[in-house]
């Protein structure tokens, strides 16, 4: 007996956690703080999770999906009218780069409106990211009224997430959402992965080596990822690779670069990767919760008085715009949190210590 439960925890020790949040969603008072210990550790340890009771229903999702894989089964020219380009990063792409190498998978983007009352071509609605394209509705119906649900969806629950974080650090619930709400810039992907590779024919170097993404941070605050059954998501957990397996109903949770900062390292961003599919096509809808461009970030904790900050403030519109270009094409080195760290780390900064 004392052997399989040993060997349960070690399973548990390297199994992603995965949390139930009805009680942040639902606003239940007397269960909140389980689901934000949940929260914390998991954020300390794997900088991973996966969450239940989310509230997003299943209906919406299956049409998520229908609508999903009947966009990447569209003709190549038909994808195409909507292509992304380096001055509209929004749209549909196959040549997408992690670490300035392309990623075995196919894209379509799309992201925050300041003007929902306007055509996504107006002038008023360009932002820094562009503007959306949206398929022929002749083609896909209701692809786009669809697919906007699901984004607000996945906002309220981002949102949630970031008061939880805040609440395990021992701040103000809204703490960390000032620069989000009702004027965020996060954006919503779908995924299309392959089971084999469309361009490999003319580009040799694609023959062997590529991953359906290569291993990265997200430089955002969190990511929240539907997946489908297939699974290839893998994160980094010191030196080892772990999968994380897909769970019904649940939704894959990380945090990103702006977390890693805010905490001062406290909470590392997680490096994870994206395996080739093999003889099954995968698809995947990251959600990336993004604050507004005007946000300036910096360490706001500090684990204890010997630590100072470690990080020099970022500005979020100049960081993702210069991100975004090296996803694109190869535009030169990939920016980083690491380019804005201090050599050796000076001056004051928010305590933690003794709210945990």
């Amino acid at each position: 007996m004392r052997k399989v439960c040993e060997n349960s925890r070690d399973m548990a020790a390297n199994t992603v956690p995965v949390i139930d949040i009805a009680p942040l969603i639902g606003g239940d008072s007397e269960q909140p703080q389980v689901s934000v210990e949940g929260i914390r550790v998991a954020c300390r340890d794997w900088g991973f999770f996966q969450v239940l009771g989310h509230g997003i229903p299943d209906t919406l999702i299956d049409r998520v999906w229908q609508k999903t894989k009947a966009f990447f089964a569209l003709p190549l020219d038909a994808k195409e009218t909507v292509a992304r380009s380096k001055d509209n990063p929004r749209g549909y792409y196959n040549r997408e780069l992690t670490k300035n190498t392309r990623d075995m998978k196919e894209v379509f983007d799309f992201g925050h409106k300041p003007h929902p009352e306007l055509s996504d071509d107006d002038l008023v609605s360009l932002t820094r990211d562009g503007h959306n394209q949206w398929p022929d509705a002749a083609l896909l119906p209701d692809f786009e009224p669809t697919m906007v649900k699901y984004y607000h969806a996945c906002e309220i629950v981002a949102s949630k997430l970031l008061e939880a974080i805040a609440q395990g650090l021992g701040f103000p619930s809204d703490r960390l959402t000032q620069d989000f709400v009702g004027k965020h810039t996060s954006f919503l992907r779908l995924n299309y992965y392959p089971s084999h590779d469309p361009l490999a024919v003319t580009e040799k170097a694609a023959a062997s080596g590529h991953l359906g993404v290569h291993h990265h941070s997200d430089a955002g605050a969190l990511t929240v990822l539907l997946q489908d059954e297939v699974g290839g998501l893998q994160v980094l957990r010191g030196d080892k690779w772990f999968p994380v397996e897909p769970v019904v109903g649940a939704l894959v949770v990380n945090i990103g670069d702006i977390v890693q900062v805010w905490t001062n390292d406290l909470y590392k961003a997680p490096l994870h990767r994206v395996l080739a599919s093999e003889g099954q096509a995968r698809y995947s809808l990251p959600f990336f919760y993004n604050p507004s461009y005007d946000t300036e970030y910096y360490p706001l904790a500090v684990t204890n008085e010997a630590s100072p900050p470690k990080y020099t403030h970022i500005n979020w519109g100049e960081f993702r715009w210069r991100r975004q270009q090296g996803d694109y094409a190869d535009y030169g080195k990939e920016i980083q949190i690491s380019d804005y760290r201090f050599e050796e780390s000076i001056g004051p900064s928010e305590n933690i210590s003794s709210k945990r």
